[in-house]
């Protein structure tokens, strides 16, 4: 029987880049050799793509400080249909990308896999790219009457016209504290806490950098950040709640991905076992809000008194290291690493299965 060909695409041009070499070194090294035979594809910080083995240990020496990925050594011209590897005999059975941000996580690779005819892990282009840009996810959450805390939003070129304008209605609306995140981006990248003018007009400008669109949510007071990983596609599951705690002021960059000591998962998190069943509900149900399927991490707000639920966000390509929490919130559920990998690749095959089960009309 011949193995089934997965293809892992990692590294992309997005400030994840190193998370995802990471995430994909993990899911490489997870997969059984006796049932895949993983063909790599990377993409290099400027968007150049190199398939076949080494391309992994290529990106991490380029991410190290040697010279950066050149014309020569990537794909004169990008054709998906030519994932085949090694063996030109044989395509991909099923791509499996590993591409946390933007230019992976939110549809545009999805996009590229659909023309190519590719069937792979995860969200579709519709739910990747609603589970990035955290405006139209809140906007979708609350269609779906899921509670979220309260936001605004604003164009970063009106931010730049009158920034008066637009603390003071900041100011009125939500108040101090108050978070400043550009709309589409990953890892707390250009996010800042604001406790007062001068601070918001900082994290306004901040923000702006990142995206043309910046989102200002209300801060919640004394709440615990709690995560629940989900899995699979029309009837997705849930995971055991866990928690994140760190020393920091919030769940920053650096609290994630620099502070080893002083950020600390609690897997399963302590909750009562109401509270438990409406995360494991609330997250199933934003999952669905989305349109989102294979596989994402939901972020709440728990407040510490009263254990009332408020929905974060939504990660459709979650961190997949082995110390990172949506494995391990599966693994505390009952299912290993191996045996996670094996279910979204099944997953990622049987919704192109069931696509192509439909009936196609033809005018003209």
């Amino acid at each position: 029987m011949n193995k089934l060909r997965v293809g892992v695409i990692f590294g992309g041009r997005s400030g994840e880049h190193e998370i995802s070499l990471n995430s994909a070194s993990a899911i490489m090294g997870a997969l059984d050799p006796d049932r895949y035979e993983v063909v790599q594809i990377g993409i290099s910080r400027e968007g150049r793509w190199l398939i076949g083995p080494g391309s992994h240990s290529r990106l991490i020496d380029a991410t190290n400080g040697s010279q950066p990925v050149s014309r020569s050594e990537s794909l004169a011209m990008l054709d998906p249909g030519e994932f085949h590897g090694s063996d030109e005999s044989r395509p991909l059975d099923v791509v499996f990308p590993v591409l946390h941000g933007p230019y992976g996580e939110d549809g545009t690779v999805q996009g590229l896999l659909e023309m190519a005819g590719l069937p792979y892990v995860g969200a579709g282009v519709l739910g990747s790219a609603a589970g990035m840009d955290k405006i139209v996810m809140k906007k979708l959450f609350r269609a779906e009457g899921l509670p979220v805390p309260e936001y605004s939003w604003f164009l970063a070129k009106s931010i730049a016209a009158d920034p008066d304008r637009v603390v003071k209605s900041i100011e009125n609306t939500l108040g101090y504290p108050c978070f400043v995140k550009p709309a589409n981006l990953g890892s707390s990248v250009g996010i800042s806490k604001s406790t007062d003018r001068a601070s918001l007009l900082a994290s306004l400008e901040i923000a702006a950098r990142y995206d043309r669109r910046i989102i200002v949510e209300q801060a919640l007071p004394n709440v615990r950040e709690i995560e629940c990983s989900v899995m699979g596609n029309d009837e997705p599951m849930v995971s055991v709640p866990g928690e994140i705690t760190y020393s920091r002021e919030f769940y920053d960059y650096d609290a994630k991905y620099l502070d080893e000591e002083g950020t600390q998962m609690h897997i399963p998190a302590e909750v009562s076992d109401r509270c438990r069943r409406e995360l494991q509900h609330l997250a199933k149900q934003a999952f669905l809000a989305i349109d989102c399927s294979g596989m994402a991490r939901v972020d709440f707000f728990v407040d510490r008194e009263t254990e009332r639920v408020t929905v974060n966000e939504i990660n459709t390509i979650p961190g997949f290291t082995r110390f990172s929490m949506y494995p391990k919130l599966w693994e505390a559920s009952g299912v290993s690493f191996p045996k996670l990998v094996d279910r979204l690749v099944e997953l990622a095959i049987r919704r192109r299965n069931e696509r192509n089960s439909f009936s196609v009309e033809k005018y003209g």
